[in-house]
């Protein structure tokens, strides 16, 4: 049985991976999961409440990185507060809209959620820029700045996700 539910823990987690790419809370999907199994299994065997913590402890080091390469690339452009805004509600929209349009399962979905929410974070800069006046150049630093740290959050945020996994299924062993 035990074997069993180890790889179904190992499914889950590959899922909530996935997940993250599409711009869901894989990370923390993980981490509930091995919640679950230090809380219900027996407590000899696979990940126990230390485990559970650090991988917690790296889903919200993820998030923060996440957030912050975002903000932070735009900021040292000199941004405007809703050149930032934008970028980040756009770019929420974008990953999720990205996710629906390309039709080839799976690997459509990833590569939409991810050209999405970079697409949406360029655009919402951008507009957000020309807002408050800025010159069409401007703005299209300021897109691009955005873009590039959107691409570094979900990066980090998937660095993080594969320390969660790997992390896991090391304690299996």
């Amino acid at each position: 049985m035990f074997v069993f539910l180890a790889i179904f823990m190992q499914l889950i987690c590959i899922a909530a991976l996935i997940a993250s790419l599409l711009q869901l809370p894989g990370n923390w999907v993980m981490v509930l999961a091995l919640s679950l199994w230090a809380a219900f299994a027996d407590s000899g065997s696979g990940p126990g409440w230390t485990i559970v913590i650090a991988c917690a402890t790296i889903a919200l080091v993820g998030e923060v990185l996440e957030a912050l390469a975002g903000a932070a690339a735009v900021s040292r452009r000199g941004a405007s507060r809703r050149a930032m805004l934008l970028s980040v509600l756009l770019s929420m929209v974008g990953g999720l809209v990205g996710s629906l349009l390309i039709p080839i399962p799976i690997v459509g979905g990833l590569i939409g959620a991810v050209g999405g929410a970079a697409g949406g974070a360029f655009a919402g800069a951008w507009l957000g820029e020309a807002m408050v006046g800025s010159s069409h150049e401007r703005r299209t630093e300021i897109g691009q700045a955005a873009m590039k740290g959107r691409l570094a959050g979900i990066a980090a945020r998937m660095a993080a996700g594969i320390a969660i996994f790997l992390l896991q299924l090391i304690s299996f062993f």
